[in-house]
């Protein structure tokens, strides 16, 4: 994520539902994947939920950046309007 949208997040946070439900189900699936990679062997099981947790992740973050490009063309908008 690059500063600009990290700033954007920080911003929108609190204001937005959606997005700070898409930022906290993405901070959960880091958190579990970093337990699953702390581990020297996972059983089968744990490596399916690992992928499934990893798309989990992944698919928190698209919604955080669908989110965050909406409000980037808001202000952009606002920007242009000066």
């Amino acid at each position: 994520m690059e500063r600009r949208d990290e700033e954007l997040l920080q911003q929108h946070l609190n204001d937005d539902p959606e997005l700070r439900a898409a930022y906290e189900e993405h901070l959960q699936c880091k958190n579990k994947l970093q337990e699953y990679r702390s581990k020297h062997y996972l059983t089968l099981e744990e490596e399916m939920e690992e992928k499934r947790i990893h798309k989990l992740k992944l698919a928190s973050k698209d919604r955080m950046m669908a989110i965050l490009s909406r409000y980037q063309g808001r202000s952009s908008a606002a920007g242009a309007a000066k």
